[in-house]
């Protein structure tokens, strides 16, 4: 691409999509000048959190399989089981996504 040419990319929101309609009004708030920033700040932030997650899965699954190797009995008995916790840690990582 020739450096005099900067790509071009057309954001057309359904306004009938409540989520379109949140990102347009969001998107409407941010001071003209600043909305490409804005929105790469937000691709990149978005690209931080997805290797964030991985990076947090991948610690909880080496803590649990640690944990269940050197875990006693008494604490089996009274925690989650090693295959719960991955599971329920996967739906609540997925939730933060959605905030």
């Amino acid at each position: 691409m020739d450096e005099m040419t900067r790509p071009v990319y057309s954001f057309r929101p359904n306004l009938k999509n409540p989520e379109h309609q949140r990102a347009w009004e969001k998107f409407q708030s941010v001071p003209e000048g600043q909305k490409s920033q804005y929105l790469v700040q937000a691709i990149l932030e978005k690209e931080d959190r997805k290797w964030m997650e991985e990076v947090i899965q991948k610690t909880i699954k080496e803590s649990v399989r640690e944990l269940g190797i050197c875990g006693t009995t008494e604490q089996s008995t009274t925690n989650p089981s090693s295959e719960e916790i991955p599971d329920q840690m996967m739906d609540f990582l997925s939730q933060m996504e959605n905030l």
